[in-house]
C-alpha cells in the first residue's frame, strides 16, 4: 500500500499541480408539509351483532343503556356486544 501511495504522489508532483477537486452540490432539504388538522370526531357507543352489523347507536354518556340493549339482544339471540364508534363532525363555518 505504501508503494501505491508513493507512486500516486510521484505522478502528482510530475504533473506539477493536482487536478482541482469538484465540490458536491448542496442537496435541497425537503420541507415537510404542515400536518393537516385532524378532523374532529365524536364518540358514540354502538351495539353490534356477531356479524359486525350495527344494531343501535347511543351517545357516549349513555353507555349503561347501550350495555343493557346488548344484554337484552344477547338473551334472545346470539351474543351482541358494545364498542366505541368514532364519527366525523361536520364543521360549519
Amino acid at each position: 500500500m505504501a508503494k501505491k501511495k508513493a507512486a500516486v504522489k510521484a505522478e502528482v508532483t510530475a504533473e506539477g499541480t493536482e487536478a482541482p477537486k469538484k465540490k458536491k452540490k448542496a442537496t435541497k432539504r425537503k420541507t415537510k408539509k404542515a400536518a393537516e388538522a385532524d378532523a374532529r370526531v365524536k364518540l358514540f357507543w354502538g351495539v353490534f351483532s356477531p356479524t359486525m352489523k350495527r344494531v343501535a347507536v347511543f351517545h357516549y354518556h349513555e353507555k349503561k343503556l347501550a350495555a343493557k340493549k346488548a344484554k337484552d339482544l344477547s338473551d334472545s339471540k346470539s351474543p351482541h356486544f358494545v364498542a366505541k364508534i368514532k364519527e366525523a363532525v361536520e364543521e360549519t363555518p
